[in-house]
């Protein structure tokens, strides 16, 4: 069954300027990430690599690059002969992914309970807190950049390379889920309590319960996909 997308008025709220400092195989990435995942680009669509190139102001090859790496991540797919088209969406994959998650995360957290620093805390403590005020202007596009930042700063402190790099591959193609379920008033509401717990878990260096409370987290998004079949 195909998870209906994000209503498209989403806005396009990360501004990604060439003076940012990213090159440019890097901004075209970003700045088509940022589309895919927030679901301006609807799965199944096809995608016209002149169209693109205008309506990014971006060359044809840093976009080139920027589609094979998707590709990789499983955002797009390069079909011989037709082209470029946005990964479809299927409550399947999600639930396959979340199975792949809820190990991968609960380890991540028992590891990032015995190494996360008092400085790395905090940051997350400040990503807590803009994930809220995201939450308050009703920005669901700032929501899910805060909510990977969220996940990814937890990663980081697990100081465990291999498991990193595992699980921003799995969070790239769990965004676009993500902006189905945090357009849904009462997960986000949800979430807020979740990271909350989570925190104290890390903060206080209990792994049982920081793995406790990443699980929870990690279902709790998978029932808000399936209440909306």
């Amino acid at each position: 069954m195909l998870v209906t997308p994000l209503d498209p008025d989403v806005k396009d709220a990360s501004s990604f300027e060439a003076g940012s400092g990213l090159s440019q195989n890097e901004l075209a990435y970003t700045k088509l990430k940022h589309r895919l995942t927030t679901l301006i680009y609807k799965p199944g669509e096809y995608l016209n690599t002149a169209t693109l190139m205008a309506d990014m102001a971006l060359g044809r090859t840093p976009l080139n690059h920027a589609l094979h790496r998707l590709a990789t991540e499983g955002l797009v797919q390069i079909i011989p002969r037709k082209g470029v088209m946005v990964a479809p969406l299927s409550i399947d994959d999600a639930l396959n992914m979340i199975d792949v998650r809820v190990v991968n995360e609960c380890l991540c957290a028992r590891l990032s309970a015995r190494h996360i620093t008092a400085a790395e805390i905090t940051v997350l403590r400040a990503t807590a807190r803009s994930f809220d005020e995201a939450v308050a202007a009703r920005d669901v596009a700032r929501m899910m950049d805060c909510d990977r930042q969220f996940h990814e700063q937890i990663a980081d402190a697990s100081r465990n390379p291999v498991l990193i790099e595992v699980l921003r591959v799995l969070h790239a193609r769990s965004q676009r889920f993500w902006a189905i379920s945090l357009s849904t008033a009462g997960h986000v509401t949800e979430v807020h309590d979740e990271h909350q717990n989570i925190l104290e878990a890390l903060a206080s260096g209990d792994a049982d319960r920081a793995e406790e409370a990443v699980k929870f987290h990690i279902l709790s998004f998978r029932q808000a996909l399936l209440g909306r079949r």
